[in-house]
């Protein structure tokens, strides 16, 4: 999930959407919450104008530490996957 936070702030059902149908609208909100309590996102509300109606949107970022945890598994997943030499 992190790799779709790279660009910039997202919101869950952006993640959803962005995800293609690999993630689903309950394990994001969790995911999330867990990834922000080990530091890989930080969170804000959305500013909305007063007269829009209902609650802000969350929006989360990852942070500098998730961005060298998420390189640190792609280097890890690259190796893991090439092929040993004959």
């Amino acid at each position: 999930m992190l790799e779709l936070l790279h660009d910039g702030e997202q919101y869950g059902l952006e993640i959803v959407r962005l995800s293609e149908g690999r993630l689903k609208r309950g394990t994001v909100y969790t995911t999330l919450n867990r990834m922000q309590q080990k530091g890989y996102v930080q969170s804000r509300s959305e500013e909305k104008p007063a007269h829009v109606p209902g609650i802000p949107r969350r929006l989360f970022r990852a942070t500098p530490y998730g961005l060298r945890v998420l390189a640190a598994h792609e280097l890890a997943s690259n190796f893991l996957l090439q092929e040993a030499p004959a």
